[in-house]
């Protein structure tokens, strides 16, 4: 069955640095796209990042471009998503999903950003 694991999330200081990992299992990775969701306290989730499946192409929130980078390892079926700058309203858990008919989602992994 299709798996999505997330991992990589901690407590980071603002302006510092984290990289998520989703380790993908039960599909054919090489052949979706893959997004990054945040979900904030009392927040609608939100698209954070998204890349083809190819790697190809991707595409950012506003609040997160030049900041974060999402990018995918098809051999390892792993997206990432490399945060820097980090700053306190990044706090939120985060979630892989795989784009497709139907979504799958993982089953996210906290991010505070606190000083």
């Amino acid at each position: 069955q299709v798996q999505l694991v997330e991992s990589g999330g901690g407590l980071v200081q603002p302006g510092g640095s984290l990289r998520l990992s989703c380790a993908a299992s039960g599909f054919t990775f090489r052949m979706y796209p893959m997004s990054w969701h945040r979900q904030a306290p009392g927040k609608e989730r939100e698209l954070v990042a998204a890349i083809s499946n190819t790697g190809g192409s991707t595409n950012y929130a506003p609040s997160v471009k030049g900041r974060f980078t999402i990018s995918r390892d098809n051999a390892k079926n792993t997206v990432y998503l490399q945060m820097n700058s980090l700053k306190p309203e990044d706090t939120a858990v985060y979630y892989c999903k795989r784009v497709g008919t139907p979504d799958y989602w993982g089953q996210g992994t906290q991010v505070t950003v606190s000083s």
